[in-house]
């Protein structure tokens, strides 16, 4: 899912945080959320739920399978 990888990325940057801080708003270790972001790994659903309610967008957003944001 390279496009969840990339929107990831950018969602996050946009929001001026750092892996680690994002990481533990989450729950989750910054090597789980490395992994997400570089592609190697994808969150489990409940972890696509809390990722879109964070950054306000909806889960089809996240996966590329639409391109607005809500």
């Amino acid at each position: 899912m390279i496009v969840f990888a990339e929107r990831l990325k950018e969602l996050r940057k946009e929001k001026d945080l750092t892996q680690k801080e994002i990481a533990n708003k989450l729950g989750v270790s910054r090597v789980a959320y490395t992994n997400w972001e570089n592609g190697k790994r994808e969150p489990n659903i409940e972890r696509f739920v809390k990722l879109a309610d964070y950054f306000n967008v909806s889960i089809d957003y996240l996966v590329g399978r639409k391109n607005h944001r809500k």
